[in-house]
């Protein structure tokens, strides 16, 4: 392939070298470089790109695109001086793979809660309305019905327009796609003509990525920034940063809300463990999804859906066909007239905050036992959140157990004893600490009695505990099964 073909739409400051160059492949990490390829030199957190542009041209690659240019170049070598290596990266992978993006119909969601669930229940939605949609999710990827596992939130920009090819290839018109605030500041997305871009809410996160919660917003402003006037900005505005969000915004902005007045309004009118009962524009439909602050998600799917042109009715209609999403809010079957035990990803104040209210509210009305919370916080990422994540569990909670999340390269005892230091004195008397996040699991099933609620927040669907590098099987659905004697 020419490299002129792929450098499509480039932003480039100078070439030296050879001006006509073929190359077979493209990479970022000078590991994988082999002969005849071209190397992205990409500026990280941690490394820098460029140091290892010596190495990419040892492992055989004819060209490089890099931001600054080394002291003493190859005169066989083609070196390519751009603006952005990272934005550079994602015209190039959309140009190697044909720009299947522009074949597609790309709807972004972005926010720091229910980007998964919103994403999961638009690709239900339109493939049980007859409409071939991918799906690119923290959870999984898919193409129509055929799944993958996924890595990232937002995968790196080759393994993406890949992604975007396969659903070109196999006949989708629709794609759903969580963007996480990485995968714009790290630019992973630069360049997708996105043809919905959706703003759920957003809460502390991420902080240890983005440095303060001014550049967590800024980066979650992007998504809004690279819209164009033919695309539509469909935000949330009961959340105070919705109107920020769309401010310097080329594309027509519609907005969502239950609280206040919006172009798409809803209403939470009962909330239960088998479901929801709510006002979207005025109709009433019962909605097997649980979780009160799923009213949001399910709202959004609505607005999405109407917004591209789909029947009312009929939205509706199907909407109340779709099931949960894995790992957020799921019920877990432990045994006949036991205790209710429910597993969610809620990783976040705000997240856990909205999961226990859900749970108080249904217990009101039902006359449910106590909440007994059992929840961590991961090593590696916003220390700042975690003494709130206690706070949270233990004010909203009559049992809560602290324990371990995924502790990554820290020590549990330490994250807990960080987590520790938002309980209050008056609280301390409900709050048990136990390391071992199985024995704390079998520990919330010990004190359970036939009516109380068992949530065990912060990991969801993962089937791993990431430790010191290595990834350990683990399952809190499993754990919690087996703490009652029930295998599944």
């Amino acid at each position: 392939m020419q490299l002129s073909h792929l450098l499509q739409n480039v932003e480039v400051l100078s070439t030296k070298g050879p001006q006509t160059v073929e190359v077979s492949d493209f990479q970022f990490d000078s590991r994988q470089v082999q002969q005849g390829e071209l190397y992205v030199a990409l500026r990280g957190m941690r490394v820098d790109g460029h140091t290892f542009i010596e190495s990419a041209i040892g492992n055989g690659a004819h060209a490089i695109v890099c931001e600054t240019l080394p002291d003493q170049l190859e005169p066989t070598v083609t070196y390519v001086q751009v603006a952005s290596s990272s934005a550079a990266l994602s015209l190039i992978a959309a140009n190697y793979w044909g720009r299947p993006a522009e074949k597609l119909k790309v709807i972004g969601i972005t926010g720091t809660n229910g980007k998964t669930s919103t994403v999961t229940l638009l690709h239900q939605l339109f493939n049980q309305l007859g409409y071939m949609s991918g799906m690119v999710s923290t959870v999984r990827n898919a193409i129509g019905l055929r799944t993958s596992p996924s890595s990232f939130t937002t995968p790196y920009p080759k393994q993406l327009h890949q992604l975007f090819a396969e659903m070109v290839e196999e006949g989708c018109e629709y794609c759903f796609m969580e963007v996480s605030s990485h995968g714009l500041a790290l630019q992973r997305v630069y360049g997708i003509p996105y043809r919905v871009g959706v703003f759920t809410n957003l809460t502390h996160d991420h902080i240890d990525f983005h440095g303060s919660f001014a550049e967590y917003i800024k980066a979650k402003k992007l998504l809004f920034d690279m819209l164009d006037k033919d695309a539509l900005a469909l935000v949330n505005i009961d959340d105070k940063h919705g109107r920020v969000m769309t401010q310097n915004t080329a594309a027509p902005v519609k907005t969502m809300a239950i609280k206040a007045m919006a172009d798409f309004k809803g209403r939470l009118l009962e909330n239960t463990f088998e479901g929801l009962q709510l006002e979207i524009d005025g109709r009433e439909a019962w909605f097997q999804v649980l979780g009160g602050f799923n009213a949001y998600n399910l709202l959004t799917v609505y607005a999405v859906a109407v917004s591209l042109g789909l029947d009312k009715e009929e939205v509706l209609l199907e909407m109340t066909k779709l099931g949960g999403v894995e790992g957020r809010f799921q019920p877990v079957k432990i045994m006949p007239n036991g205790p209710t035990a429910i597993v969610d990803y809620a990783h976040t104040p705000d997240a856990l905050k909205n999961v226990l209210k859900t749970i108080q509210s249904v217990n009101q009305q039902s006359q449910q036992g106590r909440i007994i919370t059992v929840v961590g916080c991961g090593g590696n990422r916003d220390k700042g959140k975690r003494p709130d994540m206690a706070a949270i569990a233990a004010q909203m909670s009559d049992q809560a157990i602290l324990t371990s999340d995924n502790p990554r390269d820290e020590a549990p005892e330490a994250i807990l004893e960080h987590m520790e230091t938002g309980i209050s004195p008056d609280m301390a008397h409900k709050v048990l600490t136990i390391v071992d996040r199985k024995q704390a699991i079998r520990t919330a099933a010990r004190l359970s009695q036939p009516q109380d609620v068992i949530l065990i927040a912060g990991k969801g669907h993962e089937t791993y505990q990431e430790i010191k590098g290595k990834k350990y099987p683990f399952d809190d659905r499993v754990v919690i099964q087996e703490a009652f004697g029930n295998n599944g």
